[in-house]
């Protein structure tokens, strides 16, 4: 495919993978007109029909990129943990999380040096230079200090005292803009063998917008300088020829305007109990959103009478066309997509919807304007089926070790990890 040797040896002295997260396929035809994209088109090789995993949200595909492996190998099968009534559940930031080896891990045994910066689910894993993606979610949390005692607190110290002022809390463009100063700075000065680097604007800016909004479209050319500045710092540091670049998405999003909330109908039917403050206070079963698709777990595996129940209540749904429900997954089918093989049940929202899991108010909300300025709704999700139309991903890759002017026809993200372990001349299993 993209290398150019199929030997073991390693073929880089320095790996670069930027994670533009939400980059489409869709977006190729505007990104192969931006300078610096197109300069990486021209040195290197491509493929702009990358199928993503299920669900395709952020931590199982930044996960799936740096193992090969699919969430219900790797472990990671959500972005978020399942805590029944939680308002804000935590995420699965830390690298215990994922069951197995990494791509950092090898390389660190092989003795090359390691840098990440807000690379999903690198919490506490052992990098070099760790800023992790990890955001302060208890009233008493800090956010620099969470940062700090979960990656490398020295490392973390000199970037804030740097670059903080570029930050305004965790907003974009302004947290993008810390990571490129923190990046450039990083390859300048540490010159790590692997570097990890993920970028969020882009889909911040869809979430919050749409698909094909203004924002969205200025993430793009925002991206396309970040990319730019990097291969600078590259060839100022004379890394540049001694080094692979990689430009890569993890998924696409879909536009929606309708909110699926499938735990206010288990609380109607007594499957959920909540106390008079509205917290959950127990449950039978639960539906945990990924956005486009969800989770149906049931507490008690022997409890065959919640089973029926669900069953009933879902088919009925699904007959009916307005309540934005597309597909319902056995287990087996979960498991057979890669997904959680805990889950009873998993479910595919129709275009046009995704999945809260909010226990109250309506079962379906119309989402405004003011519920996306406040954050509680998005126009813009993922973590829906790969096999959606138009859902496809990017890779890009140019440099040391790679083929250039080769256009593969397709891919898949649990293809990455391998292909980068074999440009370091390292072996995930």
């Amino acid at each position: 495919m993209f290398l150019m040797e199929v030997a073991m040896h390693r073929l880089t002295e320095h790996l670069i993978v930027f994670s533009f997260d939400c980059l489409s396929s869709l977006d190729f035809p505007t990104i192969e007109k931006l300078p610096h994209f197109k300069k990486l088109l021209k040195r290197g090789s491509y493929c702009k029909n990358v199928e993503t995993i299920y669900p395709s949200v952020t931590y199982p595909c930044h996960a799936t990129i740096v193992t090969g492996n699919y969430p219900n190998k790797h472990g990671v099968i959500n972005n978020t943990l399942i805590q029944p009534g939680r308002s804000s559940p935590d995420w699965y930031w830390y690298r215990h999380y994922v069951k197995g080896t990494t791509l950092y891990d090898e390389a660190k045994k092989a003795r090359m040096t390691t840098a990440a910066l807000l690379w999903p689910v690198t919490a506490k894993a052992n990098i070099d230079y760790n800023l992790p993606e990890i955001f302060a979610n208890r009233p008493w949390h800090h956010q620099i200090l969470v940062s700090l005692f979960n990656g490398s607190p020295i490392y973390q110290l000199n970037l804030n005292n740097r670059f903080g002022h570029i930050r305004k809390g965790l907003n974009q463009p302004e947290l993008d803009d810390f990571v490129l100063e923190s990046a450039v700075y990083t390859i300048k000065e540490k010159k790590p063998n692997l570097m990890l680097i993920h970028f969020v604007d882009l889909d911040s800016q869809r979430h919050y917008h749409g698909f094909s909004s203004k924002q969205a479209k200025e993430a793009l050319l925002r991206h396309d300088q970040r990319l730019g500045r990097i291969m600078e710092a590259l060839k100022q540091s004379d890394l540049y020829d001694h080094s692979t670049i990689v430009a890569l998405g993890d998924h696409s999003s879909l536009d929606e305007s309708k909110a699926i909330k499938i735990n206010v109908l288990l609380k109607e039917t007594g499957l959920i109990k909540l106390n008079t403050q509205g917290k959950v206070t127990d449950w039978k079963a639960y539906c945990k959103g990924c956005d486009g698709s969800s989770y149906i777990y049931i507490k008690d595996d022997q409890d065959e009478e919640t089973k029926k129940a669900v069953r009933q209540l879902l088919q009925n749904l699904i007959q009916k066309n307005e309540n934005g429900l597309e597909k319902i997954l056995t287990n087996e089918e979960a498991i057979q997509a890669g997904a959680d093989a805990d889950c009873f049940l998993m479910l595919e929202a129709r275009l046009g919807y995704y999945f809260k899991d909010e226990t109250e108010g309506a079962f379906i909300d119309d989402i405004t304007e003011l519920d996306v300025k406040n954050k509680r709704y998005t126009w813009s999700s993922h973590g829906y089926s790969p096999k959606k139309e138009n859902y496809e991903t990017i890779f890009i890759a140019a440099g040391k070790g790679i083929k250039p002017h080769q256009v593969i026809p397709s891919m898949h993200l649990v293809d990455e990890g391998p292909t980068f372990a074999r440009l370091l001349g390292l072996n995930l299993g």
